[in-house]
């Protein structure tokens, strides 16, 4: 892992008016993998275009409460432009199409829900549970290459069952952690939980796929603003078949009420054998 502070994601994925209905993006090396901009990242960046174009158009909405991202093709770090489209401005939401490109090519492509959560909403029922050991018993496990967006977190997991890290996969396709933002900027907040939402180790480690596992579509909704500077995190997979996965991933605050969560369909490759 990289010793040098990354860039807070808060500037990584700044976006600035460039016309009318357009905005421009400075994609970094921070925030990739294996070289290319991580989809949880992506997705910050056009939640802030979303949101920027619904107020220009007088929405009083301050968080993107829901987004729904088809990555047509990886974009690559440097500039890029963002279109948006607003669908409709409503009172409790409102509604924003945004495309991502680089030159010619449209390369991301979002639907975006944008409201405002509150500071003091309260669960009326969750169903998800939060299971994961306290953090002092939760290990950091080896850098794993390419990853260079793990270096704005501090990540811990737990560690119970076949240890896949070193090789042993038994399964099951599933991942617990607590990650905190180490980079420099502000802590969780319902902007940044996107970026948490896309950020662990893909799922299908433990059952011995490779690091390949790139990103086709990609949903995630915000349920509340994070009261907490660690969250907890359950990723798991629910199926894998014909060199394509669907996972899911959950995010916790401290309180154990449910933050965000998201679930995505990935390309995968599996180690010799497996």
């Amino acid at each position: 892992m990289s010793s040098a502070t990354p860039l807070p994601l808060f500037d990584a994925a700044a976006v600035e008016p460039a016309g009318e209905n357009r905005y421009r993006a400075e994609l970094v090396h921070d925030y990739t993998v294996f070289g290319y901009p991580n989809g949880g990242y992506l997705q910050c960046v056009m939640a802030n275009a979303a949101v920027a174009a619904a107020s220009d158009e007088g929405a009083p909405h301050l968080h993107t409460t829901a987004i729904s991202t088809n990555f047509i093709k990886s974009p690559t770090v440097g500039p890029a432009m963002l279109s948006t489209k607003v669908r409709r401005i409503g009172r409790g939401a409102s509604f924003v199409a945004v495309a991502l490109s680089q030159g010619e090519d449209v390369l991301t492509e979002s639907l975006v829900t944008v409201g405002t959560l509150s500071d003091f909403s309260e669960q009326r029922y969750q169903s998800s549970t939060f299971d994961i050991l306290p953090r002092e018993e939760c290990h950091s496990l080896p850098t794993a290459e390419g990853m260079t967006m793990h270096d704005a977190l501090d990540l811990r997991f737990d560690t119970r069952g076949p240890k896949w890290w070193e090789g042993e996969y038994d399964g099951p396709g599933e991942l617990r952690a607590w990650m905190r933002l180490k980079d420099g900027g502000p802590g969780w907040n319902a902007w940044s939980v996107l970026f948490a939402a896309d950020a662990l180790l893909p799922a299908t480690m433990p059952l011995g796929s490779t690091g390949w596992v790139p990103t086709l579509q990609l949903t995630s909704y915000v349920r509340r603003i994070p009261s907490s500077e660690w969250l907890y995190a359950r990723q798991w997979i629910s199926s894998v078949a014909d060199g394509f996965a669907e996972e899911h991933c959950e995010l916790f605050d401290e309180r154990g009420e449910l933050v965000a969560s998201a679930s995505q369909l990935a390309m995968v490759r599996f180690q010799s054998g497996q």
